[in-house]
């Protein structure tokens, strides 16, 4: 593995600190991109790299992109992310998790953890059990903000989607829109249930073929198979599965003149935004676009740390401010000539003191 400072993706990042605990096996990296506006906040993400530098390209990239997330979305938060990389067998163990509750702990407060991609509330629950500095805790008063924050990132996404459609389409309803999904797990299967309520015309994918087959029978759409569906021609191109996918070839293949998603971090270079700008896609960047989950569990933790309680009213309201934040980086991407991608950075990096 490289330095971690002659990766292409480092930027100034405030921490990388890479735990090995052998009794429980666990291999983790932490990346706390910037906590200028507060502790670095971003969730946990279990999976099995075919190399361990793909892990720490994936930390880097992840925890910046939570610096921007959470700027954009006004909360008193920095970036941070963790990544527990797992073997081939995904073996997830309760002295893994709780060694890892320890390393949070270790940190001081610099970290606040939530679920990711292979973590759920139940292993949340576990390393609360080692460390407060973790959200994304279940509840039980349905009123009250907690628990999977998969829901809130759908419905953000679901009102980013309307936004760009009215914005490129000129369309004030979804009825008839065509959104192609990409990834029909928590996010993209939430996504393409309000989708659905709305009118929209459905295809699926996801490389659980029997997952995206059953939602597709319940919304009554079509399913096709994962490397098919960027080349779906279509109105929106919606990816909520891994990122890195807007790449040159990736690109070339979109026949969709919007693309709005919750992937983290789907332009695979900085120059792939030009790439966009170029075909004439509008683009949602994907750190405003996606940031209900973050709102939800970074209010849920803000008032549990302040011995309160936030309300789901009260995150529906901030992520109701997703579009208007969109409008506002499309329109000057239409001022300056800048891409929609561009325009985001600037701001965030504004934000953040950069």
């Amino acid at each position: 593995m490289p330095a971690f400072w002659e990766e292409p993706d480092f930027d100034d990042h405030e921490v990388v600190h890479l735990v090995r605990d052998r009794a429980s096996g666990l291999t983790a990296i932490f990346a706390l991109h910037s906590t200028h506006l507060g502790p670095g906040a971003g969730g946990t993400r279990f999976w099995h790299y075919a190399e361990p530098a793909m892990a720490l390209r994936d930390a880097l990239r992840l925890s910046r992109g939570m610096s921007y997330k959470n700027a954009m979305a006004g909360l008193p938060m920095g970036g941070g992310k963790a990544v527990i990389l797992a073997d081939a067998d995904r073996v997830k163990t309760p002295a893994m998790l709780a060694a890892f509750g320890d390393a949070v702990e270790s940190l001081g407060g610099r970290y606040v953890t939530a679920e990711d991609v292979g973590i759920c509330e139940a292993d949340m629950v576990a390393v609360s059990r080692r460390t407060r500095h973790v959200t994304g805790l279940p509840v039980t008063d349905g009123a009250q903000a907690g628990g999977d924050p998969g829901p809130f990132t759908s419905y953000g996404i679901y009102l980013g989607v309307k936004a760009a459609v009215a914005h490129a389409l000129g369309r004030d309803d979804l009825s008839g829109v065509h959104v192609a999904v990409q990834g029909t797990g928590s996010v993209g299967g939430g996504l393409a249930r309000l989708l659905a309520a709305d009118g929209a015309q459905l295809t699926l994918a996801d490389v659980n073929t029997e997952r995206a087959a059953a939602l597709a029978a319940e919304l009554g759409a079509q399913q096709v198979a994962a490397d098919a569906i960027m080349a779906v021609p279509c109105d929106v191109f919606s990816p909520n599965a891994l990122g890195a996918i807007l790449d040159d070839g990736g690109i070339v293949r979109l026949q969709a003149p919007i693309v709005a998603g919750g992937a983290n971090n789907q332009l695979a270079r900085p120059q792939h935004g030009v790439a966009l700008a170029a075909r004439g896609i509008l683009y949602a960047p994907d750190y405003v676009i996606n940031a209900g989950g973050i709102i939800a569990v970074a209010l849920e933790y803000l008032a549990r740390e302040g011995g309160t309680a936030t309300s789901v009213g009260e995150v529906r309201q901030r992520i109701e401010q997703i579009p208007a934040r969109l409008r506002e980086i499309w329109e000057q991407s239409a001022v300056t000539g800048q891409t929609s991608d561009q325009v985001a950075d600037a701001m965030a990096q504004r934000l953040i003191g950069r």
